[in-house]
Order: structure tokens, then C-alpha cells, then sequence
């Protein structure tokens, strides 16, 4: 009895997230450079009218996902999330190859997200080297997630807060200027809907849509950080449920809306060939220090996705580590209940990995980032895979739909939409010749993932049990029953 209280002293995270935190912490994952500096490029591509498309296309994706990590989060609370689900529901050798290259998938974006703000930094200090800047950042963060889970989620509300209220004020001002209420720097006429009729619907045909929307659909990647954050949040049963509905809803109108904004102002000849197309907004309305602005909000938004970066991929190693498909030294939690063994390897490799950024950019670096957006995606289908598992294990175990707390609508036809749909995505990356890398390197990294599980892991899970995640998934499910 004394060991099982150490071990649960030692070994468990802390429940002190609100659904405020929740939903911020998604928000933080998504909201980063892909919609401040690279929604220049789908309009580019794929046309005003096609940006939005392929935006609610992403967002449908999401909404459907949302929904089937839902029904799991609130059944299963625990910070693996969906690496434990798939753990349970599909394979442990699935889980271990998911769990390891998510982990790393965040480990690595932690590292482009550090060197981007210190590039940014150069703005306002041009003498100063980056890597001092990146350092600095690093730092920071590092502290944040060591101090407490309530202090890393404090800090990435506000974070959150900041970017939100950049696009709030950028969509108002812009919209103001698109239909004429307020006047454009040097008397430039309102283009209303000029812009959206000037090329047609697709100028560059389906082919440029579909391209668009898988760059689209990994921009929405973060937002299952709510599962992840679970394990730590306070009344799970309500905060998820409410937090999954407040991030699909509110991330699809920030998205659409900004994307409507910036496709009314900005032609689409121009659109692909400016650094951010915010600034060129807000320069055009006459805002004042413009560009220094959207430079401050642009490193907030870097900042914050580091910042849930590094606790997603900590948490996913805590996780692993007590599922037994990593070192048990990183299941150890300090006193404020983060596992920092977990923390001070993530962040070390994180650091590494931004060593390539300059040393070998056009080579490492961009193997190892082609490697990380694979892993939000492969993630996306285990959620969706072990949904559809979940309810048919439960209901064939003696379970009733109705206990469930919060389930997935019109089962088992959306999860299978959702999980058809993602596949369709993650395939469709072969035909985009920039981000054919990731398969390429993405497919043999879980391949030597599957044989080290089977050769190094399995064994010793099979002789020490299932381990304590499993004993708290049963819990869970006693609960729920």
C-alpha cells in the first residue's frame, strides 16, 4: 500500500487547467505563422473564393475529429490522449510508433518556432545574433512548463489572448476598409468584392485547390492539444466538451473571416509575394508602426506555439514513459506536478535539432521538419480509428451509448467521414512535390519505430503488465459504466 501511495505522489500530473485554459491552449497550437505569414500563399494559389473553401473544407476535418477525440477525452482523461487511446484500441505497436513521432514531430517545431522568433527579434536589434535570442526564448518557455502546468496555461491564455484580439481588431478595421466605411491610406478606392470576381472562382484550377487544402488542413494541427491537456484539467467531464465546441467554432471564424479580409484587399497577383499580408493591411488602412505591430504579434503567436509545443511533447513522454514504451525515469514529476525529466529531454532535443537550422538548413533542418507535419496528421487518424474502436468494444462489452458522457453523433457515419478524410490528406501529400519529403522520411522512421518496439519494449511490457495507464483507463471505464 505505501509504494502504490509513493508511486502516486512521484508519478501523477496535477488536475489545475479551466476550460478557459482548454481552449487557449488549442488556440495557441493553431493560430501561429501559417495564418499571419502563409495565408498570403493559398490565396496565391488557390484564389480568394478557393482560400475560404479550403478552409472550411480544413475546418470541417477538424470539426469531425474534434468530435471523436471529445467522446475519448471525456471517457479516458489521461495526457496521452490519443497515443494511449491507440495504444489500447488498434496496437501498442501503433501507439509506440504514433507516440514517438508526434513527440518529435513537436520537439522539432519547438526548434523552427525558437529560431523564427529570434529572426523576427533581428527587426528591432539587427547587430544581435540570433542564437542569443533563441537562447532567451528558450529559456523562458523551459521555465514556464517547469514551474506548473496552471503557470504554463496562464501564460499561453494570454498569449492566446493577444493574437486573438490582433485578428479581431485586423478583420473590423479591414472589413471597414474593404466596403468603404473608412478610407485607405492615399485615397485608394474601397475594392469591395472586386477582388473575389476579378480572376473567377478557381484561376488555377482544382489541382492548385487541392494542394492548398493540405496546407490548409495542416494549419488547423494543434487544436487536439485539448485531449492532451486533459489529463491535467479540472472536471473533465464538463471543460472538454465545451472547450472542443469554443476552439472548432471560434478557430473557424477567426480563420474564414481573416481569410475573407485579406482576399477582399490584397489581388491575388500580389498576395503570394509579400512577407506577411496583415502588414500590408494594415499598412494600406494607415495604421501607424504597422509592420512593428504585426512583428509583435507574429513573434507572440511563434512564442505561443512553442510554448504548447514543448508541453505537448513533454506530456507525451510522461505519458509513454508510464505506458512503458520509454525510460522510467521520465515518468518522475516534480513537486509542482510537471515531469521534468520529460521536460529537460524535450527541450534538449528541441535545442539540438535547432543547431541544423544553422548549420545545415537546406539539408537537416528541413528533413527533420518534413518528418515533424507528419506526426499532427497521423494523429488526426488515430483519433478518429480509435473512436470508431472505442464505441465498438464498449457497446460489445455490455456498454450502452447513453452512459457515455459526451459521444459522437450519427455513429459510426461521421467518424468513418473523418477518417476517410484524413487518410485522403495524408496521402494527397505524395502529390505535392514540396511535401513528398515528408512520406518519404515519415514512412521509415515509423517502420525502425515498429521493429525497436518489437525488439526492445514488448518484451519487458508483456513480463511487467500492461502498465499504470492501463490501471487508470479501467477506472475510467468503470466510471463511465
Amino acid at each position: 500500500m505505501q509504494l502504490r501511495e509513493n508511486n502516486t505522489t512521484t508519478h501523477e500530473l496535477k488536475r489545475t487547467m479551466k476550460a478557459r485554459h482548454l481552449f487557449m491552449i488549442s488556440l495557441g497550437g493553431v493560430i501561429g505563422s501559417g495564418l499571419f505569414l502563409g495565408s498570403g500563399y493559398t490565396i496565391s494559389q488557390a484564389g480568394p473564393t478557393g482560400a475560404i473553401l479550403s478552409y472550411i473544407v480544413g475546418g470541417f476535418i477538424m470539426f469531425l475529429t474534434m468530435l471523436c477525440l471529445g467522446e475519448l477525452s471525456v471517457a479516458m482523461p489521461v495526457s496521452g490522449s490519443f497515443q494511449t487511446y491507440t495504444t489500447k484500441f488498434i496496437g501498442p505497436g501503433t501507439g509506440f510508433a504514433l507516440g514517438w513521432l508526434y513527440w518529435f514531430g513537436w520537439s522539432v517545431t519547438v526548434a523552427l518556432e525558437l529560431l523564427s522568433s529570434g529572426q523576427l527579434m533581428q527587426r528591432w536589434f539587427p547587430t544581435s545574433p540570433v542564437w542569443i535570442w533563441c537562447a532567451l526564448f528558450a529559456i523562458f518557455l523551459f521555465l514556464l512548463n517547469a514551474l506548473s502546468a496552471r503557470a504554463f496555461a496562464e501564460t499561453e491564455f494570454w498569449f492566446s489572448s493577444i493574437k486573438i484580439a490582433a485578428i479581431i481588431m485586423f478583420i473590423v478595421l479591414g472589413g471597414a476598409a474593404m466596403f468603404g466605411i473608412i478610407a485607405m491610406k492615399g485615397g485608394q478606392a474601397a475594392p469591395f468584392l472586386s477582388n473575389f470576381t476579378a480572376h473567377g472562382l478557381l484561376p488555377h484550377g482544382l489541382t492548385a485547390l487541392i494542394i492548398t487544402m493540405i496546407a490548409v488542413n495542416f494549419s488547423f494541427q494543434g487544436t487536439e492539444l485539448i485531449g492532451i491537456a486533459a489529463g491535467e484539467s479540472e472536471d473533465p467531464e464538463k471543460t472538454i466538451p465545451k472547450s472542443i465546441r469554443q476552439t472548432v467554432w471560434r478557430t473557424l471564424f477567426f480563420f474564414v473571416l481573416a481569410i475573407f479580409v485579406l482576399a477582399g484587399l490584397i489581388p491575388m497577383t500580389k498576395a503570394g509575394v509579400i512577407e506577411s499580408p496583415f502588414v500590408v493591411v494594415f499598412d494600406s488602412i494607415g495604421i501607424p508602426y504597422a509592420a512593428d505591430i504585426m512583428n509583435f504579434v507574429i513573434l507572440t503567436a511563434l512564442l505561443s506555439v512553442a510554448n504548447s509545443g514543448l508541453y505537448a511533447a513533454t506530456r507525451m513522454l510522461y505519458a509513454m514513459s508510464r505506458e512503458k514504451m520509454a525510460s522510467p525515469a521520465l515518468i518522475n514529476v516534480n513537486k509542482q506536478g510537471v515531469p521534468i525529466n520529460a521536460l529537460l529531454l524535450t527541450i534538449g532535443i528541441a535545442l539540438l535539432s535547432l543547431l541544423s537550422g544553422f548549420f545545415a538548413e537546406e539539408t537537416v533542418f528541413v528533413w527533420l521538419l518534413s518528418v515533424a507535419g507528419l506526426g499532427a496528421q497521423v494523429g488526426w487518424i488515430s483519433i478518429t480509428a480509435s473512436q470508431i474502436a472505442f464505441r465498438r468494444k464498449f457497446i460489445r462489452e455490455g456498454g450502452k451509448e447513453e452512459d457515455l458522457k459526451f459521444k459522437t453523433p450519427l455513429f459510426p457515419l461521421l467518424p468513418i467521414i473523418a477518417l476517410t478524410l484524413n487518410i485522403v490528406v495524408l496521402a494527397s501529400l505524395a502529390f505535392d512535390s514540396e511535401q513528398r519529403l515528408a512520406l518519404y522520411l515519415g514512412v521509415p522512421f515509423v517502420v525502425v519505430c515498429y521493429v525497436i518496439y518489437h525488439l526492445r519494449f514488448k518484451k519487458n511490457r508483456e513480463k511487467d503488465g500492461v502498465g499504470e495507464q492501463e490501471v487508470q483507463l479501467q477506472e475510467n471505464k468503470k466510471m463511465i459504466i
